[in-house]
Formats: C-alpha cells, sequence, structure tokens
C-alpha cells in the first residue's frame, strides 16, 4: 500500500468511500462539472482551479490542506501535539518518514486494536501470567502425583496434564498473534485493488490458458517473443501500434535471454556429401 494518497486518490476515496456517489451526483450536488471531476480524480490531471479545492473541501468536510495532500488529517486541522498524549521518541519516529504512517493510522482506527492493546497491557503488565503460574503448579503437581504411582511418563493422564501446563503457558501469544491478524488480514483485503499490491497467482486452467494462447499464436519467431513478452507483462498485444512493436522487438533483441530465443535452428544445414 502507498504511504501516503495522492490528490486524485483523496479526491476519489472521498467520493466513493465517503459519500458513496457516482460523479453525476457528485457534480449536481456540487455544482462542478462531471468531466472536470472526473478528471481530477485521474493520474493525468494538471490542475485543479481554487474554487473547484474550496467547493470539494467544503462538500466533503475536509480542510484545503488535506485534499492539496499537505496534511494527513481531514477534520482536526487545529489539534495540538499535548492533546495526543505523545511522547518525544514516538514524535521523532513519526515524523522520520522511515514508517508508513498511513498503515499505522489504519492499524490505530481498526475496530479491534483495543483489544490487541487491552490484551497487550495484560501480556506486559503480567496479568495473566500470574494466574497462569499458579495454574501451571497445579498441572506439574498433578503430573508428578501420576508419575509417582504408575512411573510411566508417556501415560495419559501425565500427558494430558502436561500439555494442559504448556497450552495455558502460551495461550496470551496465541491471542496475541490473533488479535494482530485480525486486524492486518482487513487491512489486506482492503487494499486488494491497489497498483501497489501484487496480483493473485494464476489458477491451473488460467495457466493453461495463457499457454494455449503462446502455443497458438501465428506469426514468425519474433513475433512470438514479442507476445510472448506482452503475455506476460499484461500488455494487450493487438493494441500494440507498428512502432511500438518495433520498438518493443529492438528492446528484446538486446536480451542476453530473449535475444537468443529464436536463433537456434536458423541457417541451411549442410548435408555430408
Amino acid at each position: 500500500m502507498y504511504a501516503k494518497l495522492t490528490i486524485p486518490e483523496r479526491l476519489k476515496d472521498l467520493r466513493v468511500v465517503q459519500k458513496h456517489l457516482t460523479l453525476e451526483e457528485l457534480a449536481e450536488q456540487t455544482g462542478l462539472s462531471k468531466s472536470a471531476l472526473g478528471k481530477y480524480e485521474t493520474d493525468d490531471y494538471k490542475d485543479i482551479s481554487p474554487f473547484a479545492i474550496v467547493t470539494l473541501a467544503e462538500f466533503y468536510g475536509v480542510s484545503t490542506d488535506y485534499l492539496l495532500g499537505l496534511t494527513e488529517t481531514k477534520n482536526h486541522p487545529n489539534t495540538t501535539l499535548s492533546e495526543l498524549h505523545l511522547s518525544d521518541g514516538a514524535i521523532d519516529v513519526l515524523k522520520s518518514g522511515k514508517l508508513n504512517n498511513r498503515l499505522i493510522c489504519e492499524i490505530l482506527c481498526h475496530e479491534n486494536f483495543r483489544r490487541l492493546l487491552v490484551d497487550s497491557e495484560v501480556f506486559v503488565d503480567r496479568i495473566a501470567e500470574m494466574h497462569t503460574e499458579e495454574f501451571t503448579s497445579i498441572m506439574n503437581v498433578g503430573r508428578l502425583r501420576v508419575l509417582e504411582k504408575n512411573g510411566d511418563i508417556n501415560n495419559l493422564d501425565a500427558r494430558t496434564l502436561e500439555i494442559a501446563a504448556e497450552a495455558d503457558k502460551h495461550y496470551i501469544e496465541g491471542v496475541l498473534i490473533q488479535d494482530l491478524l485480525s486486524i492486518l488480514n482487513d487491512i489486506r483485503e482492503r487494499h486488494l485493488t491497489d497498483n501497489t499490491t501484487a496480483d493473485a497467482p494464476y489458477t491451473a486452467d488460467e495457466a493453461q490458458k495463457k499457454i494455449d494462447e503462446v502455443l497458438n499464436f501465428k506469426g514468425s519467431e519474433r513475433e512470438k517473443q514479442l507476445f510472448l513478452v506482452c503475455n506476460q507483462l499484461q500488455i494487450p498485444y493487438n493494441t500494440l501500434k507498428s512502432d511500438e512493436k518495433a520498438a518493443l522487438l529492438s528492446a528484446i533483441s538486446k536480451s542476453k535471454i530473449l535475444g537468443k530465443l529464436g536463433k537456434h535452428g536458423r541457417g541451411k544445414r549442410k548435408h555430408k556429401k
């Protein structure tokens, strides 16, 4: 996921996620043209007028600084650091630019974050551990008595008591892992369509279809090379213009791997006299 949203991404996020509006509906409610609004949400936009910025900021209830990417706060532009109760060290880390602050914010805002924090407090303050140690002591005493009685370490009762003590010892660690994964999995699902998210792996049927497309392609060896490369890079081969194909073929010919493909078997074979 991106560490920071671009201006077009902010505008689209506010329209689709926050307001659940189409471009037509947004145009009707703001008085801005649909075509202009559409351009503002694309990566190739050139400029947004000050009037449009102010109009959209007022409509969405956010600051103009947020729309322009100058701040990450939509509704709290004047909040002071003292209100956040952050330590100097935490402020230095957040200002360093070395962290993905957007991901941190999404984790903090997740509905299960408070549970993670409470469980972390239980772990750090050893609240559960105190009771765990009492329980473990009881389990160990019971196990020793079973061993004294029959002397078999693989006895069902002895192993049950041993495993119960060990399971309880690591229970809180498992809870913390589950808490964190529940948050991260939700955020992961939310960003499946992001450009930075890896594509899902091909299924067996999809992979076979790709292979068949390459094998059934009609053309010269060099054209097959180009089709294969386009297939792998998800470039629609049929949409390429002749000059684009020539440029790609020129680049392929310079590859130490791809440039050698298709050269084998060329030329006439010499026959013995």
